[in-house]
């Protein structure tokens, strides 16, 4: 997104609301009541500690950041209350049956399409820098914490292979026409779209949805829900340049690409990195961009919407002032490669929760701050907060059957692990819980 450049920022003043341009957009965020109505529902009540857990407080739930080319400027979308989750049709319920999530492993590359290796690797000049790809190992262990209260299980990375795909030879002479890879799983296989590009930031993308197709496939019986990773980039239509990723909701399975959230690619698509979450919410930065003009380079990943907040400022201590505390303290990103590393893990893992969020019935975000807020850049995306609002907080406690403090200490068990504790995703996501934790208790 075009902006004025912030090179140094200390992040002092912290914005709970959402900037000026909402109403230049003509934002209209959901009243106060309407907030707390949203997250009530018929014969559905919690504990109580989940209750004090699922009040508002701006402090750690700031409103929708809005800034130019977010999603949230575009065509409106309803909000989704709880009661209107609890009353879904089309909402899959978790039965004992049906309860594991899994998570698949990018597709192994048969020798005879090895040319599929150089897809991987983005054609830019730093990308020899030795980080190390987001595993699907810690992706797993991520939306177990998460998702705490259900298995989260990962397939054999044996399951999915990209094999040559053979066209009849009706027409010798026509070579034109979409380009095919197979990818076999057990006796199956099936044919995948895929495309060349001469000038793209990969050499080469797989079509989304017949990855999605595939993921349909392979969906087990006892699978409440499916998330495929994947490393290469993606496309759904001739028009896209690029697509992260997308869940068919209601068939339960979702696919996300890592490609687009490598840290090297940060410059050429307009990723602000020094104001990532949490410090999206440095007041500073939301004025500087307040009148930007919208970035051209668009994700396809959601469409979303919702109605307007007043903007003000707040400077109480709370979660999301105390997370952008320890991200000042932390030293630059590009300081070192594990740092970058861990940056890719959570802009990953982020994507992989919110994507799974649509197969639990969750609709798109309106009311907050939230991850499963939607978005409509690389660069929105990296602004969004990886904790879920008390709206949809409500609906994933009531699908999982777990409690508010229990999901948050195993997030926070991921989060401070030594690879993460002082990392600039992680370290402000355990600081923000920590804190989150502490409110409740001096509530209590």
């Amino acid at each position: 997104m075009p902006q004025r450049s912030i090179l140094k920022c200390n992040h002092t003043s912290v914005c709970l609301a959402s900037s000026p341009h909402a109403a230049v957009a003509g934002f209209r965020r959901q009243g106060q009541r309407q907030r707390l109505a949203a997250i009530k529902a018929d014969n559905r009540s919690f504990p109580r500690e989940d209750k004090l857990f699922l009040e508002e407080d701006d402090r750690a739930f700031p409103a929708p950041l809005l800034l130019p080319g977010d999603d949230l400027a575009g065509d409106p979308e309803d909000p989704q209350s709880f009661q209107e989750w609890v009353d879904g049709e089309h909402r899959n319920p978790v039965t004992a049956k049906q309860k594991t999530v899994y998570v698949v492993p990018s597709p192994q590359i048969d020798a005879n399409v090895d040319f599929m290796q150089k897809w991987a690797i983005p054609k830019c000049p730093d990308h020899e820098l030795s980080m190390k790809p987001p595993s699907t190992k810690d992706v797993q262990d991520y939306l177990t914490a998460f998702y705490h209260g259900l298995p989260v299980k990962m397939m054999s990375p044996s399951t999915l292979r990209f094999i040559p795909w053979e066209e009849p030879k009706r027409n010798p002479q026509k070579k034109t026409g979409p380009q095919y890879l197979g990818l076999k799983y057990g006796d199956e296989c099936v044919r995948i779209r895929s495309r060349t590009l001469s000038n793209g930031v990969y050499g080469g993308q797989v079509n989304l949805d017949d990855l999605l197709d595939t993921a349909i496939s392979i969906l087990p019986k006892d699978a409440y829900a499916l998330l495929m990773l994947v490393e290469f980039d993606l496309y759904e239509d001739d028009d896209d340049e690029f697509v992260c990723g997308r869940a068919y909701g209601g068939s339960r399975v979702a696919v996300v690409s890592s490609a687009r959230y490598n840290p090297i690619l940060d410059t050429i698509l307009d990723v602000e990195r020094l104001h990532a979450w949490p410090a999206s919410h440095c007041k500073q930065y939301m004025s500087a961009c307040a009148w930007a003009e919208p970035s051209a380079k668009r994700q396809k990943r959601s469409q979303i919407n919702s109605r307007g907040s007043q903007n003000s400022t707040s400077e109480v201590n709370g979660p999301v002032k105390d997370a952008v505390s320890v991200y000042r303290s932390l030293p630059e990103v590009d300081s070192s490669p594990s740092l970058l590393s861990a940056l890719w893990l959570g802009r990953v893992c982020r994507t992989a929760s919110h994507e799974l969020g649509h197969c639990f019935g969750i609709a798109h975000c309106v009311y907050y701050a939230c991850s499963m807020q939607g978005t409509g850049s690389i660069s929105e995306d990296a602004r969004q907060p990886p904790y879920l609002c008390p709206v949809d907080l409500a609906k994933i406690l009531c699908a999982t059957s777990t409690s508010a403090s229990q999901r948050y200490r195993a997030l926070l068990a991921f989060c401070e692990r030594p690879e993460n504790s002082d990392t600039h995703f992680f370290g402000p996501f355990a600081t923000w819980i920590r804190s989150r934790l502490g409110q409740i208790k001096d509530s209590t």
